[in-house]
């Protein structure tokens, strides 16, 4: 079974719009846990965790810089087939006055430490949805700043070309999923489910994960309309597949 290590922050965590304090959706609206039950043959390693930087200490919340605990997770979890990374969306918020290409650079040093482990086509760097326009409001999160917008929202071409140079492979979150209008921050149940068929479409892509087939039966349209409400991958094949998924 091929293990795949799902690193990131309060979006990868799954925290529900707006709660205080944190509360976590359940195991099935959150996007890792979803991705997992698209996949039942990848052992799904996640570790998603509130207010998580790339690189830079939170003075009021320790132990939130992943360069200090990526090193650790991938000695434990070792040897890995693949990797997912989302991350960088704390990194703009305004105690740490870092510009979008400095938070690129970042994120290229964490790449490197990944790939003493997992090679760079195996890993999947994820730019993190935009911050809303109003996130910066009191009653939503005033640790981002009016600046913290634009400076996300330029995140998406940094990490493309952080990708392409790095040579890993590349999502950007924004083009699937709108953070919820209740906190401008986080996503909402819909954007879990479609962040999980986001991802597992470019791990199928990567082939790091290969699609089940099936074969058409008598109960086609009832099991078509199950994996189609459950966020399940399917193709139709009129040649024998290699591999079938029996139900």
């Amino acid at each position: 079974m091929k293990s795949v290590l799902i690193y990131g922050d309060s979006n990868t965590w799954g925290l529900i719009p707006g709660s205080d304090p944190a509360a976590q959706y359940p195991p099935e609206i959150r996007w890792t846990c979803r991705l997992q039950s698209m996949c039942p043959d990848v052992r799904f390693l996640t570790d998603g965790l509130c207010g998580r930087t790339i690189a830079h200490e939170d003075a009021d919340r320790p132990g939130r810089s992943g360069m200090q605990t990526l090193p650790l997770l991938l000695e434990r979890h070792a040897p890995l087939d693949a990797a997912v990374i989302m991350l960088g969306t704390n990194d703009c918020k305004a105690v740490f006055a870092l510009t979008p290409q400095q938070i690129a650079q970042d994120m290229r040093a964490l790449l490197s430490v990944l790939q003493a482990y997992v090679p760079a086509n195996r890993i999947l760097l994820i730019a993190p949805p935009l911050l809303g326009a109003d996130v910066w409001k009191a009653e939503k999160d005033p640790a981002f700043s009016p600046q913290s917008v634009h400076t996300c929202r330029a995140l998406t071409a940094e990490y493309r070309q952080v990708a392409q140079d790095c040579g890993t492979a590349f999502l950007a979150a924004a083009d699937h999923v709108t953070a919820s209008p209740v906190d401008d921050e986080h996503l909402d149940a819909d954007g879990h489910r479609s962040l999980a068929e986001a991802v597992w479409n470019k791990l199928a892509e990567m082939q790091i994960l290969h699609p089940y087939t099936v074969r058409e039966t008598v109960d086609f349209r009832t099991l078509s309309t199950f994996f189609h409400e459950n966020g399940l991958g399917m193709q139709i094949e009129t040649e024998k597949p290699d591999r079938i998924l029996k139900m």
